[in-house]
């Protein structure tokens, strides 16, 4: 029998690297949540995953892309493959992996289903929305629903029959949910009815299944004013009875399909509610029920918001990814040229793999894919060791490094694995940018991640204006303790190892220094403190990737098989060509540049 060859959407062999040799996820079964597992099961639900992936979601990627959804006015089309593969995938119930096996989940590690659903989002992010969405969905549901709304919702969501979003962002709101204006009018039976428009809501409309779960935030009359104000409401597509049979059409409707440049296999849409096009109860507005208490609904929101961040992170990875292994294949196969020193024109061309700035480029991506991979499946274990670990000091601290990682996490592999899906074009030249290869939808679909759940911008002001001077600045402390570690376990190893570990010490001790001058306090208000955010993330976040890859190095012992001493040249690169980046960026960010600050709108 003929070995298969290898996969163009993940590195399997790499997944193994960094699931049992780097994270050991083999022990997690130790703990009692997973004790029915084993790595059987775990190498099971991988391979199903990407089987599924590969068989389902990958043949109508590009199909999806050129023939995207559209909107007659009453009803959205699409071709049926779409439907097809998430029936597929609602068979195999790994819509449930990390959820409850009473709910008939599968209850698998964080860090095991990440990796799974990275062979989805490799293989088709336009199909993948629909169950990523429905999943965080029903998680927010089960950390803050009612046992009603919970037995209501997340088994008919598990089962695919249900389908889910969030509802955030309005036409004149954007970004700034303080200024959001839908409202909720309480009624006697205890329900709202909710008004208003929502826009940029992903699969917010179709007919893949019985059902569509909004989350929906919107204000309550005479309640605070701004974000504090916010409330969190279930509003279904369709009403749903008692015995949990559909009922009839509640008071929300399709406005538009916005048509964006990527991910066109996902519909993206402007709702309207309680405008009146239905009438559900005899009446116009739509029905929404309230999820936990009054007002909290942002804080709640948040709960899908975060795990969506990581996972936006993880479907950039996974099309970086992608983008990279097929841009290898193409350099080993294509033959163009000759060597810089051949000089003779009569002899054969070579695959431009053997040209160095090819190797170049092929080796940024694999520093950019694989290393965005590791840090994503860094923060998916945190996940079980928040949820698992036995020590509430230990799930403390678990919980204060996740929340430093999560911006970094969302916004690196959005920046970096678009610059290797950019590479991965220049890599096929002309061919690149055609359509015939897939390496042109891959940088459109992950052009879009830079803002998807909120932006770099945004991201930045996380970090920086937050999560970095919370509790006193215990998360970047504990930040630096955790990185210090390895590179402390690196001056041990000695030789080049010990090199690495000193280079990002030395990165370290100036983010300690810089975020100090940053806030310390003066006159020149919150403006000038926080104008360049962005940079202190990419800064941030490029010498937490080069913890990343230490890491790896560390992992990588002794061993020098082709995969490992590959491991070791892409830490050499990132430390070499990457890390140093951010002296420069740490130069202009202690001295507080108020270029940007100081720049008068009328002179642009």
């Amino acid at each position: 029998m003929s070995t298969p060859p290898p996969s163009l959407l993940l590195s399997r062999r790499d997944l193994d690297f960094l699931l049992y040799d780097w994270l050991d996820a083999e022990s997690l079964v130790t703990r009692t949540r997973f004790e029915e597992h084993s790595r059987d099961t775990f190498d099971a639900v991988l391979d199903l995953a990407a089987e599924v992936a590969t068989d389902q979601f990958a043949p109508h990627n590009k199909r999806s892309d050129a023939e995207e959804p559209t909107f007659d006015g009453r009803r959205v089309h699409m071709i049926p493959e779409v439907k097809s593969a998430l029936d597929v995938l609602a068979r195999t119930g790994l819509l449930g992996a990390t959820m409850d096996a009473g709910l008939g989940g599968i209850q698998l590690p964080h860090v095991v289903s990440t990796a799974c659903f990275a062979f989805f989002q490799a293989a088709n992010a336009g199909t993948w929305a629909y169950p990523f969405l429905t999943i965080a969905n029903a998680n927010l549901l089960l950390a803050h629903g009612s046992r009603e709304q919970i037995d209501t919702y997340v088994p008919p969501m598990l089962d695919g029959r249900f389908h889910g979003t969030m509802c955030l962002s309005e036409p004149q709101a954007g970004s700034s949910l303080a200024d959001i204006t839908s409202r909720a009018l309480p009624q006697d039976d205890g329900t709202y009815r909710i008004t208003g428009n929502k826009m940029w809501i992903s699969a917010g409309d179709h007919e893949l299944g019985d059902n569509i779960v909004h989350l929906v935030l919107a204000k309550i009359p005479d309640g605070p004013a701004g974000t504090k104000g916010i409330s969190l409401f279930i509003v279904p597509k369709y009403l749903v009875r008692a015995d949990g049979t559909i009922g009839e059409r509640n008071d929300v409707a399709l406005a538009g399909l916005n048509h964006k440049m990527g991910y066109r296999g996902t519909t993206n849409t402007l709702l309207n509610f309680g405008e009146g096009a239905h009438t559900p109860g005899g009446r116009p507005g739509a029905v929404g029920y309230l999820v936990g208490e009054a007002h909290r609904g942002l804080a709640y929101m948040f709960h899908m918001m975060n795990e969506a961040r990581i996972g936006v992170g993880a479907g950039a990875t996974a099309l970086g990814y992608t983008g990279y292994l097929k841009s290898l294949s193409y350099a080993r196969a294509r033959t163009q040229g000759r060597p810089v020193a051949a000089k003779d024109p009569a002899a054969p061309q070579v695959p431009i793999i053997d040209h160095p700035d090819v190797r170049r480029m092929l080796l940024a991506q694999k520093a950019y894919a694989e290393g965005s991979l590791a840090l994503i499946l860094y923060c998916s274990k945190l996940l079980d060791d928040l949820a698992t670990a036995g020590q509430e000091a230990d799930r403390g601290r678990t919980q204060l490094l996740l929340e430093v990682l999560t911006p970094i996490a969302k916004s690196w592999p959005s920046q970096w694995c678009l610059a290797a899906n950019d590479l991965a074009i220049q890599v096929h030249g002309g061919y690149g940018y055609t359509r015939e290869y897939d390496v042109e939808q891959h940088y459109r679909d992950n052009r879009l991640n830079p803002i998807h759940e909120g932006t770099h911008g945004i991201q930045g002001l996380d970090l920086l204006g937050r999560k970095v001077v919370m509790y006193d600045g215990a998360g970047l402390e504990l930040l630096r303790a955790t990185l210090s570690a390895t590179a402390e376990r690196a001056r041990a190893a000695s030789g080049e190892a010990a090199g690495f570990g000193a280079q990002l010490q030395e990165a370290l001790d100036r983010i300690m220094a810089v975020t100090a001058r940053i806030h310390e306090p003066d006159d020149s208000g919150a403006t000038a403190r926080l104008a360049n955010a962005s940079l202190y993330l990419e800064a941030v976040g490029h010498t937490v990737l080069a913890w990343i890859w230490l890491e790896q190095y560390l992992a990588c012992g002794s061993r020098s098989e082709p995969f490992h001493q590959g491991k070791r040249q892409a830490t050499r690169y990132f430390f070499r060509y990457e890390l140093p980046r951010t002296g420069p960026q740490f130069d202009l960010l202690e001295a507080r540049d108020r270029t940007a600050v100081d720049m008068e709108t009328d002179c642009f």
